[in-house]
This record gives structure tokens, sequence and C-alpha cells, in this order.
């Protein structure tokens, strides 16, 4: 994926969030204001108004992608309500609860900024534990406004318990997903030949543990007859086009079979022993048989391959020695031959 799809796939992400959270919040506030009209909390109700309205205004925000500030925004005001929705109604309603759950809002939305300066957060949940503390004290020696009546108390503080875990784990698994995700593409990167872009010796490692049966299968080597020669003729920018050239023919003749570029010049093939002779030599010849162009010189160019069984119990490194000699049996008597 590209730098730009990268971000694509960022602000993506973030909006999705940030317009899912807001209809969230828009839906429990509404459902606030039911319940404080029903039960006759009418300060509460105008406050909860009020609220409402900003959420709504909060959408023309998302669309013009202002997501720290509708982040930062959302906060603030969800402390002026918890502040005011806990000294009218009391502690045991539960309002508190947001504000651990704004601690892990706050980390999120730092992770998605582009600079990633955790330590507005840090002071973003000091401030939280402050308020928390304040308003624990504060009430316990002060009565709320509203005595409520038990049902809205029981109502209330069930609604922030399960809302505040929701969206703590919705959160949280929007941010594993997207971690997930980038770990595969690092993981996917790390296998991949950042020239040639087919599989390098990272990935080569990683088949050879997870193919359970070796048996019948051949490893084979090749490289670049005189390769040397060619970057020292044309330089390493005509020698990389070379080898990516080599790359596509490879993996065009053999493409139901493992193929990987080892190191330099040096390129790995593991396939199936029956009929892999023929299979290589039709590589063989398809190089050969290229012309390549440096700088404007019509080159051939060839390669000497060596293959090797697999043997009981040998590891990939002696697996690729085994195949190595081979190939410098050919390179000794003439190159450009596959030996087996």
């Amino acid at each position: 994926m590209s730098n730009s799809g990268d971000k694509r796939q960022h602000y993506k992400t973030i909006s999705k969030t940030c317009y899912a959270a807001n209809f969230v919040y828009l839906f429990l506030h509404v459902f606030y204001l039911i319940l404080f009209l029903v039960a006759k909390t009418y300060i509460m109700a105008y406050v909860d108004a009020g609220v409402i309205v900003v959420y709504l205004l909060f959408f023309l925000m998302l669309k013009k992608k202002k997501y720290y500030l509708y982040a930062l925004s959302c906060g603030n005001l969800f402390f002026a309500f918890i502040i005011t929705a806990t000294t009218m109604l009391g502690f045991a309603t539960g309002f508190h609860f947001y504000l651990i759950g704004l601690c892990v809002v706050s980390f999120f939305a730092t992770y998605f900024q582009e600079n990633k300066n955790f330590k507005g957060t840090l002071v973003w949940v000091g401030l939280s534990l402050a308020i928390y503390l304040t308003l624990y004290f504060v009430t316990k020696y002060n009565a709320p406004y509203y005595a409520i009546e038990p049902w809205l108390e029981t109502t209330l503080f069930t609604t922030h318990a399960v809302v505040v875990f929701g969206f703590i784990t919705s959160y949280l698994l929007v941010f594993v997903r997207y971690a997930l995700s980038l770990e595969k593409k690092i993981m996917s990167e790390s296998r991949t030949d950042e020239l040639t872009q087919m599989n390098n010796r990272y990935a080569l490692y990683d088949y050879f543990d997870q193919t359970k049966e070796k048996f019948g299968l051949v490893l084979a080597l090749f490289d670049i007859d005189d390769f040397k020669a060619i970057n020292d003729r044309y330089g390493h920018v005509t020698g990389d086009e070379v080898l990516k050239k080599v790359s596509e023919i490879a993996i065009e003749n053999l493409a139901d079979a493992f193929v990987c570029r080892y190191g330099g010049e040096e390129f790995v093939i593991v396939l199936p022993e029956q009929g892999a002779y023929q299979r290589l030599e039709t590589l063989r010849q398809a190089v050969a048989e290229q012309t390549f162009d440096c700088e404007g010189n019509p080159t051939k160019i060839t390669i000497t391959i060596g293959a090797a069984k697999y043997v009981k119990d040998a590891s990939l490194e002696k697996w690729v020695d085994l195949a190595d000699e081979k190939m410098y049996i050919g390179k000794g008597s003439g190159k450009n031959q596959t030996v087996i």
C-alpha cells in the first residue's frame, strides 16, 4: 500500500469512528432528555437539550474533517455535562464512569494524530482523575440538587456501566483491528524484496517452516552469470533493471512454484521433483533467449542453475548449500546450464 493509501485508510478509520461515536452520543442524550422529562428534573432537561444541539453541530465539524477538534470539543462537553449531572443528580447515578472512558478515547485520538504527542493526553487523564475525585468528595458531603427516585438512579447507573464498557470495548476493538492491519502490512513488506517485488529470503524461511512435507521437493539456486561485469560496465541502475527482468521471467515461467530473491543476483526456487529439470531448463533458456537493453546496447544474459532434492532432517541452510554446490559445478563447467 502506498503512503497516500495508508493516509486514506488512516483517515477513513478516524472518520468512521467519530461519526459512529457522535451518533451514539446523540442517541444517548435523547434518551437522557426523555428520562429527565419523565422524572421532572427540568434543569437537567434544559441542559441536555442544549447538549443535543451541540452534538448536531458536531456533524458539521466532522464533515469538515476536524477530527482532533471534534475529540477535544467532545471531551470538554463531556466534562461540563458530567460535572453538572453529578452535582444535580448524585454520584450514585454513575455519570463519573464517563471520565474513565474519556481516558481511553483520549489515547485513541492522540494515536491517530500525525505528531502523536501524548503529553496532552496525560494532562487529560490527570484532569479526569482530579474531576473524578472532586465529584466523589463534593457529593459525599453535599446532597444533590434533585432527590431522584430509585428507578431513575438505577436506570442511569446501569445505562452508564453498559455504555462506558461498550464504548471502551468498541474503541479498543477499532484500535486492535487497525494495529493488526498494520502488522499484516509490515509482515508482508518484510517478506517482499523491495527491488523486484517478489518473495525475499525471510519469506523463504517462512515457506520452509510452514511446509510440513518436504520430500518430493527440489530447491534450485541460480544466479546471473558475470553479473559483476554488467554492473561494472553499465552501472548499478542497469544492473537493477536486469535483476527485475530476470525475476519477471522466473515468475512467468514458474508461476506455481515458490520463487524468491535470495540476495544479490541469487534466486531460489522450490518446486516439485517431478519434471523439475525440464522446467528449470525452460527458465534457463527463456533468460538466454531474452535480449536485455543495457543503456541502449542489446545484451544477452545467461544464468546457471543448481538444484538439489530435500534430504532427511536437512535445515534450510543445508538444502541451499546442496543446491549451491550443484550450481558451482555448472559454473565451473562453462556456465549457462542446469545441474541437478
